[in-house]
């Protein structure tokens, strides 16, 4: 392969594990507001110089690499990883603004595990919640202006003029005065002996001067991935590498009693050997096709659970467990008063005192993540005793956590590697019997060659976590003027904080009641709360989180009330929304954007009988309003229009904001029209997507999107524009047929009129 500098056109993918020719950059700095004295900057050289201010404790370290290289182009560590949201595009646009590069020379790779890449101003280091941009976002323009003004620095030195003379153009300092320049690759090395810049020296750019931020560009990977030269993890090969497959247990908590035909598996073609596994059979082989042919004719005797388990994570699934079942369960525990997540006045009171009150008890379902790239996981010990492994995973430290305790090693000599991830929706988090890495381990530890595990999707959907099913129990009374006088939702549910690091009693799940609580509707009395009832089924984060279920039980629930005091939903919204300019706006220009607001049913152009529904979300610091559009054919839905207005604050790309939007449309109309995990016997009835159907080509509707920049707190992009779509699809199918659907998904229902 030809060095960096003698082939300026090489691809990311190409240049992702490539050693540079010019020294390695890293600064660490403070989050903001922090107090004089906590701020840290380092810059550290490959022979080991490191200069640092005052290092005492703070929050948060923000660092990154920065390498220049000698065509100018800038490599760039991402302390989050690329799963399709764009995330690598918008730190080279954030940074490149600042440094003063265009974004398009950036080569964006996922820095390693470590503190020292905990870039988010809340001191985490995760890829999820729509954080990576919105809490970087000011420590990441730091970084670019810090680097620019050591280019600077050095740049007056090598022109031997005054520092006060010089500016920039992208990629180069410029005196004008003399009409001189020099670039950046050029000063490189002498910018590492400038002095370090204080942090009061350096002033980020005012908006109006953005050059990048704000503009929509082109993502840096798309050649790479329309071409197939992108890596992911499931691609990767090393040396030597043997390759497995696995069988899991049909319920969780299982283990292998015997293996029937071990001698006859074991003598198959490109077999290597056979090994038992917590709760599986794994199969090791040259070839990962040998070894799923024959890890499916392995015949293995199981032994049911003697024991819960320690961990809350882990599940041991009963015999008899069914998803119909635990709703019936959910339904009767609805009566209970739950744990308070979020109150105003005195809704009990109000309601149990009311002659008349509005009851309705929502339901929502388990749903598999079933993103496109199966899991994966790659080991190899080394010789000098560490590990190198590769998965897809949204949290770099809490896996090296996880790794070293189940192996011993420490930490520094675990090498995660983080290739990019074929679609996540949350589900490459720390899910320990969720995820082939542990597996992985074993086996490279027990074969001592390294181990490539791939589960095929019959593996993966049984070892899937779950998005968490509730049942919401709502009340609600009205005014003189069919206003809501009080509101109560009581969810009963496992949330998945509740099922990951254990239940805390007498407290809600916010992961449970998000969507239910944090609205901005005017009501005088508003209680939202959480009954903890727990599910054998591993819960986990779903696109959206609580939003993607939530807000689909209360924006149907508010047309509920809309209809109980004879006000259209629509106006009830802003009505209720009077006091708050931001939504007010919001909900008006997605009525704007879908040519002004017609609830149905009507007739359609084309002689189709179609309604409308509308609803809102505020999820991950955003805000959202759709409008939907529907029809009724040969008894399914039909979503011919979605309008959606989003309010994200502040933006970085809006290309990359409408490309989002309509991911999430696409997954919300999916969750809301056939997605669905159903247990029976204590195992999912689908396996694979021949069972588990989502939404076609042929039935993804027209979309527009309105983005609203209105200057509020940066919110998040990734998840904003799902929880509201399923609510506006419900309401208008609801209108259509002149009957509530209180659950999820339409497929379930009989939608005759």
């Amino acid at each position: 392969m030809k060095a960096a500098d003698e082939n300026p056109v090489m691809t990311q993918a190409e240049l992702s594990d490539q050693p540079v020719n010019v020294s390695r950059r890293r600064f660490l700095l403070s989050s903001a507001g922090l107090t004089a004295g906590a701020f840290v900057l380092g810059v550290g050289l490959p022979a080991g110089k490191a200069r640092a201010a005052d290092s005492k404790a703070y929050a948060t370290k923000v660092p990154a690499f920065l390498e220049i290289l000698a065509d100018n182009s800038v490599r760039l560590q991402s302390p989050f990883v690329e799963g399709g949201q764009g995330v690598y595009s918008a730190m080279a646009q954030i940074v490149g603004e600042e440094l003063d590069v265009d974004p398009a020379s950036f080569i964006v790779v996922s820095a390693p595990a470590g503190a020292d890449y905990v870039a988010m101003d809340n001191g985490m280091r995760i890829t999820g919640g729509s954080m990576s941009v919105r809490t970087s976002y000011t420590n990441m323009r730091r970084l670019g202006a810090l680097a620019r003004k050591m280019l600077m620095e050095a740049g007056a030195a090598a022109l031997n003029v005054p520092f006060a003379e010089l500016t920039t153009e992208p990629g180069k300092v410029v005196h004008a005065k003399s009409g001189r320049s020099v670039t950046y690759g050029k000063l490189a090395s002498a910018a590492l002996d400038m002095p370090v810049p204080a942090p009061e020296s350096v002033t980020l750019r005012d908006k109006k001067d953005f050059r990048w931020i704000g503009k929509a560009m082109d993502r840096l990977d798309v050649y790479d991935k329309s071409t197939g030269k992108a890596e992911y993890s499931i691609d990767v090969k090393v040396d030597g590498m043997l390759h497995a497959a696995v069988q899991h247990a049909p319920r969780l908590g299982m283990t292998v009693k015997r293996i029937r035909n071990l001698e006859q598996v074991q003598n198959m073609s490109g077999v290597h050997s056979v090994h038992e596994l917590e709760g599986a059979v794994a199969v090791v082989a040259e070839r990962w096709w040998h070894a799923k042919r024959a890890v499916e004719g392995v015949l293995v005797d199981w032994a049911e659970a003697t024991s819960e388990p320690e961990n809350p994570a882990m599940r041991h699934m009963p015999a008899d467990y069914s998803t119909d079942g635990h709703a019936e369960l959910l339904t009767s525990k609805t009566t209970a008063k739950g744990a308070e997540a979020e109150a105003n006045g005195d809704a009990r009171s109000v309601l149990d005192a009311a002659e008349d009150v509005l009851h309705a008890t929502y339901h929502t379902q388990h749903v598999h993540h079933a993103q496109l790239e199966p899991p994966s996981a790659l080991a190899k010990f080394n010789d000098d005793g560490s590990l190198d492994i590769w998965m897809p995973n949204q949290a770099q430290d809490g896996f090296t956590g996880l790794i070293a305790k189940q192996t011993g090693l420490p930490k520094e000599k675990i090498n995660l590697h983080s290739p990019l991830l074929g679609g996540f929706f949350g589900r490459h988090f720390t899910y320990t019997a969720g995820s082939p890495y542990p597996q992985a381990i074993e086996l490279a530890q027990k074969t001592g060659r390294p181990i490539k595990l791939i589960w095929s999707r019959e593996e993966e959907f049984l070892r899937d976590t779950m998005r968490p099913m509730a049942a919401v129990k709502l009340r609600a009374t009205l005014d003189a003027n069919g206003l809501p006088k009080a509101l109560e939702a009581v969810s009963a549910t496992e949330g998945p904080n509740d099922a990951l690091y254990g239940h805390q009693e007498g407290k809600a799940d916010n992961g449970a009641v998000e969507g239910l609580s944090g609205k901005s509707y005017k009501i005088e009395n508003m209680r939202i709360a959480q009954e903890y009832v727990k599910n054998p089924a591993m819960q986990g984060y779903w696109r959206s989180v609580g939003h993607s279920m939530n807000d689909f039980v209360y924006e149907c629930f508010l047309d509920e009330v809309a209809d109980k005091g004879g006000i259209d939903p629509y106006q009830l919204r802003l009505q209720l929304l009077s006091d708050n300019e931001r939504l007010t706006n919001l909900l008006n220009a997605v009525v704007d954007l879908s040519g002004g607001w017609k609830r149905g049913p009507f007739t359609a152009e084309d002689g189709s009988r179609r309604a409308r529904g509308i609803a809102m979300a505020s999820p991950f610091g955003s805000e959202t309003a759709s409008v939907a559009e529907v029809s009724i054919e040969n008894g399914e839905v039909r979503v011919h229009n979605i309008w959606q207005a989003m309010d994200p604050g502040s933006i970085v790309n809006p290309a990359i904001i409408e490309a989002q939007i309509n991911s999430a449309v696409s997954l919300g109309l999916s969750e809301v029209l056939m997605e669905e995990t159903v247990y029976k016997n204590g195992e999912p009835t689908a396996r694979n997507y021949d069972m588990y159907p989502i939404l076609r080509p042929d039935q993804m509707p027209d979309v527009k999107v309105k983005i609203i920049e209105s200057g509020a707190k940066m919110g998040g992009v990734g998840e904003p524009g799902l929880p509201s779509v399923p609510p506006a699809v419900v309401n208008a199918v609801s209108q259509l047929i002149g009957k509530r659907i209180r659950s999820m998904p339409l497929s379930r229902h009989n939608l005759s009129a």
